[in-house]
């Protein structure tokens, strides 16, 4: 994964946590305005999503946040 999407993961992920809690969940959706304006960046976070991690379409904030800090 593109540092630059990675980037945008977390502070998405540190966006939502700080107005709704460690509870909140978010799709990878999340990381994208409502157009698709960039496709390509949107299959990488898809593929990393549902092909690689097979992760649920919602999910914890923090728990992505880690995820990707790990990486």
């Amino acid at each position: 994964m593109r540092a630059s999407l990675r980037a945008k993961i977390i502070e998405t992920c540190n966006k939502k946590i700080a107005a709704k809690g460690d509870n909140v969940g978010l799709s990878f959706y999340a990381f994208f305005a409502n157009k698709n304006d960039d496709p390509e960046l949107l299959m990488e976070a898809a593929t990393w999503w549902i092909q690689i991690h097979q992760l649920d379409h919602f999910e914890k904030a923090i728990k992505i946040k880690k995820m990707v800090e790990a990486m």
